[in-house]
Parts: structure tokens; C-alpha cells; sequence
């Protein structure tokens, strides 16, 4: 925690010694790179696609069942798209002759449009507005790869591996096992699920699924509810602009030579000023390491 407060420290100190650089200079530095920012969260550029979902078990004493339906809408290669879920659970119980039955009806709503995530609470009336990390994740940290290439890695990171490739709607998928559960996925976007968890089983399927077509604007619209912001919400423009002004910071950063780095380092953390500087050399490269990894170099 301490190597990574350093390099953020760093990154900001850098930041603020912008100084006097022209603001509107700025701004249109931060429009002119906003597409250069958008990911492809798939590779196709749109699409509607139509799920069931059935789940089934037993666990302690319970027996479960469940199904319901799914509707996703994307467009701008999934920057912009929406999720409605509806699902009837039910749990039969049966503890030393003693029965009972309790049905749950959910209904769920999310929207994310580059990096602002919306999600409806249907029961209270409401929306929470808070920004999508995993986006925010890549954009910051792997602006030159796609969001789809970044999840793959993640995947394989976990021990996730591709196991056949699989016709599924017509469609040819590649399934995956991620820690027990298959996926089958078309060019990003998951068509089928399969997955046991502690006795339970859980099946979404896609019934139908269209894609490069168009997406009406009306698929994206949410209810009329108010929205509330979670503290330290920063829109799009506001995001966009960090991740320019980061860019600054690390051009700088990447062109400093280490005494050059030191003596800003020193000047400004106390703690770095007690390191030898074979540790200050090692924090020093690892920067220089996360900028070229984060360039792609």
C-alpha cells in the first residue's frame, strides 16, 4: 500500500506542476482524446439479446427453485447499455416436520453509459448513480486494450481457461471454465451460463440474440425516479479529464531520471527521505515499469 501511495502522490504532485498551463488548452486536449478513452466492451457494436434463467437445489434442508427473464440492450460497442431482470425464486423448507414456503419476486434495472452505472431500486423509488470501476479500471489502467482483451486476462489470471469452441443460437462461442462454471461467449458477450454453487444450479440461456443491428433509444430509458449521486461522483467529463491530466503526469514522470525523481520524491514524502537509495531505486523502477506496462510497451 505504501509503494502504491507513493506513485499516486507522485502522479498528483506532478499534476499540480502544471502551473500556468493554458486551461482552455486543456479543455480541448480532453474532448479530442474522449473517443481515444471509449473501450469496446464487446466486439460487435450493438446488440439485443433475450435470456431465461432457471435455478434449482437443495441446501440445508431447503429445496430451491426459481427462473426468470433477461433483456440487454448495447450500443458503441457496449459503452452505452442497459439490463432489466425479472425473477420468482421460491424455498420450501421442511425442519423436523415443520413446512413452510416463501416465493421473492425481483426486479432489477441497471444502466451503464461510459462509466456511469445506473442502478434502480424498483421497491424505494430510486436510482444510485456511481461510477462502473471495472471501465474505470481499464480506461486507467489499460487505455490500449479493450475492455473484452482485459477480461480474458482476468479471467486466465484466475485460472479461467477457454476448454472448446461451441455453436450456440448459431453462433459460434468459446466456452470458458472459470472455477467451475462454463460460459459461452460470442465475441465478448455471454450467451449461456452454467454454473453450481453450494448444491444450487443456476442456467441463463439466451433465446434469442441479434447484433450489429439498431438499438432505438428508447430501450435505454429509466423510470422517472430520482437519482442519487454516491458521495465523490465524478461524471464522464469530470473522469475524463483525470485520466488526461494522469497521462500528463506519467508522460513526466516517464522522462525523469532517477535523480531528477529523487529530489522531487524527497521534497515531498517524509518517509522516502529515510530510504537508502537501493530502495529508492526500486521504487523508482517499478513507476518506470507501470508506465510502460500502461503504455503497452
Amino acid at each position: 500500500m505504501k509503494k502504491l501511495s507513493i506513485i499516486l502522490s507522485l502522479i498528483v504532485l506532478t499534476i499540480s506542476c502544471k502551473g500556468n498551463e493554458n486551461k482552455s488548452s486543456d479543455s480541448l486536449s480532453v474532448k479530442s482524446d474522449k473517443q481515444e478513452n471509449k473501450l469496446k466492451r464487446y466486439e460487435v457494436k450493438s446488440g439485443i439479446i433475450q435470456y431465461k434463467s432457471t435455478i434449482s437445489g437443495k441446501v440445508m434442508g431447503s429445496v430451491i427453485t426459481g427462473s426468470g427473464t433477461e433483456s440487454v440492450y448495447f450500443k458503441d460497442w457496449g459503452a452505452l447499455e442497459l439490463l432489466e431482470e425479472k425473477s420468482t425464486q421460491t424455498t420450501k423448507t421442511n425442519i423436523f416436520g415443520q413446512k413452510s414456503t416463501q416465493t421473492t419476486n425481483t426486479h432489477t434495472m441497471s444502466k451503464l453509459d461510459n462509466g456511469e452505472s445506473y442502478h434502480v431500486n424498483f421497491d424505494k423509488k430510486q436510482i444510485t448513480l456511481r461510477r462502473d470501476m471495472a471501465m474505470d479500471m481499464t480506461k486507467a489502467f489499460h487505455p490500449n486494450e479493450d475492455a473484452g482483451d482485459v477480461g480474458k486476462n482476468m479471467l486466465e489470471s484466475i485460472g479461467g481457461k477457454k476448454i472448446r469452441d461451441e455453436k450456440f443460437l448459431g453462433y459460434n462461442c468459446e466456452v470458458w471454465d472459470v472455477m467451475g462454471a462454463k460460459q459461452w461467449m460470442y465475441k465478448g458477450t455471454v450467451l449461456k451460463l452454467e454454473v453450481t454453487l453450494m448444491g444450487i444450479t443456476t442456467i441463463k440461456e439466451a433465446t434469442s440474440a441479434k447484433f450489429n443491428v439498431s438499438v432505438s433509444d428508447k430501450y435505454f430509458k429509466l423510470p422517472d425516479f430520482p437519482i442519487q449521486k454516491e458521495a465523490g461522483f465524478r461524471d464522464n467529463d469530470e473522469f475524463e479529464e483525470d485520466i488526461n491530466e494522469m497521462n500528463a503526469a506519467m508522460d513526466k514522470l516517464e522522462k525523469m531520471s532517477f535523480e531528477e525523481w529523487k529530489k522531487v520524491a524527497m521534497a515531498e514524502d517524509e518517509e522516502m527521505k529515510q530510504m537508502s537509495d537501493e530502495e529508492l531505486h526500486q521504487n523508482y523502477d517499478m513507476i518506470q515499469k507501470m508506465i510502460k506496462m500502461r503504455k503497452g510497451k
